[in-house]
């Protein structure tokens, strides 16, 4: 069952109004082969990349089922990290926006449990969340999924890599078995087809084919000497290629962390991204390196998953993956929405068996790439193009992206192609801004009003 159109589709008209206003016209091909079945209201699994558009497909399908006028919770999405469920939870408010008041909430650890429990007391139709989170309420007695009838599990490889078999077992024992499961993951590992065949009713497979690199990445693999000069080999790839963004890969949180301090001390612009992190810390580091004020972010591949970052220049594997899957998810990260990619890996002699494995179809592995010219080390580091502006006040003092950029252009010394990205979260701003005006920018957002109130404004 494929088609390629959404006007092939039966589906709401405000949905088909919404998609037309978004420019959305033809289906991924995840969408082209899961959303027939999803209409039907059939168990859907869905074997596909970060990327490939599954969101929109489960989101379409929940949203065509959704009764606005009931207002219980009819769906539970559940993800591995906080990333992914914010970026889950705002492509379902977009796809939602034509439809009349459709409440989606997002649970989530590392956020105040106190807010989440007001929330629910208002109501949702649409539950987006982490299963340790979601478990904290149902055991509070702060959520009921007894009106559940469809169950997301998204990348649910990575929350069974992640530990949380039990927790999803846990809440899924509380919704009523007459629902329909969606389950979406990169891969279909046993640990997956076991949680399948016992969350699932007849649920037809979908596998969308995984191309590994395409024709917008360019692989490259650089041969190291000992485990100590991958140091050296990634700060002479940084210097030659000056990319504004790269996403460097490293196998545990402690390598992350030597990694960061490294790049550092050698003046690079990066911080790093682990699950040890606390969240408003991994909240901030993630806004810094999406609005380009810093220019490497050293990551784990579980704190990756799942991130929300549109045009990023060049992957490095700092350590090789695991296996296939993990390798085409990592380079995956760049060449995306048509743009150019680059993705390389660095390797010694001990890590030549891994090397092999990540061959793949149509995209072998060529004889090792040379290292730039050492002489660049002398070069002074690449700065990154944006500073980032903090205002202390956000959502809850009714901030909202129109006004800092009203402020900022106010008398013509700041013209709107100076501003980046704009962030509002509950309490905070988070404003990019050229380098050069970053000054003057920080001088009229807090000497002037916003909302009419002064606010204090800091660069990070």
């Amino acid at each position: 069952m494929s088609v390629t159109e959404f006007s092939a589709l039966t589906l709401k008209p405000e949905l088909f109004s919404n998609l037309e206003s978004l420019g959305y016209a033809q289906m991924t091909p995840i969408q082209s082969e899961s959303l027939p079945h999803l209409l039907l209201g059939k168990d859907v699994i869905g074997k596909a990349r970060t990327g490939s558009g599954k969101t929109a497909a489960f989101g379409l399908g929940l949203l065509q089922k959704l009764d606005v006028k009931r207002f219980r919770i009819q769906t539970l999405v559940l993800c591995p990290t906080r990333e992914l469920a914010d970026q889950v939870a705002v492509e379902i408010r977009k796809l939602a926006r034509a439809m009349h008041n459709v409440k989606v909430l997002t649970l989530c650890g590392g956020a105040a449990i106190g807010p989440q429990i007001g929330s629910l007391e208002h109501g949702a139709h649409i539950i987006v969340g982490t299963p340790g989170r979601i478990e904290d309420h149902l055991r509070k007695g702060t959520l009921k999924l007894d009106d559940v009838d469809t169950l997301v599990l998204d990348e649910a490889d990575r929350m069974l890599e992640m530990g949380f078999q039990e927790s999803l077992e846990a809440i899924v024992s509380q919704i009523p078995e007459a629902r329909q499961t969606l389950l979406f993951s990169a891969t279909f590992a046993d640990d997956t087809q076991r949680i399948a065949r016992r969350m699932m009713r007849d649920p037809v497979m979908v596998e969308v084919e995984t191309e590994a690199a395409g024709p917008d990445i360019d692989q490259r693999f650089f041969r190291v000497g000992a485990d100590t000069d991958r140091m050296t080999a990634l700060q002479l790839l940084l210097q030659d290629l000056r990319p504004e963004s790269t996403l460097v890969f490293c196998t545990t949180k402690r390598d992350v962390d030597d990694v960061c301090q490294q790049l550092q001390r050698n003046n690079f612009s990066a911080m790093a991204l682990h699950g040890d992190m606390e969240q408003r810390d991994r909240d901030r580091t993630l806004i810094l390196f999406s609005n380009n004020s810093v220019s490497v972010l050293v990551a784990t591949d579980v704190a990756a998953r799942g991130l929300d970052i549109d045009a990023l220049d060049l992957v490095v594997n700092y350590h090789p993956a695991r296996d296939t899957d993990t390798h085409i998810h990592r380079i995956g990260r760049t060449g995306r929405a048509g743009s150019h990619g680059l993705a390389c890996t660095l390797f010694n002699d001990s890590d030549a068996h891994k090397i092999t494995r990540l061959s793949v179809p149509g995209d072998p592995i060529k004889r090792p790439d040379q290292l730039p010219r050492r002489s660049l080390l002398e070069q002074k580091t690449p700065y990154p193009a944006m500073q980032t502006l903090q205002i202390d006040g956000g959502k809850k003092q009714k901030l909202r992206p129109g006004d800092i950029v009203g402020a900022l252009t106010n008398g013509g010394e700041i013209t709107f192609e100076s501003i980046g990205k704009i962030n509002v979260t509950d309490n905070s701003a988070y404003v990019a801004v050229r380098h050069e005006i970053a000054k003057i920018a920080q001088s009229k957002l807090s000497e002037g009003k916003l909302k009419g109130r002064s606010f204090r404004v800091r660069k990070l």
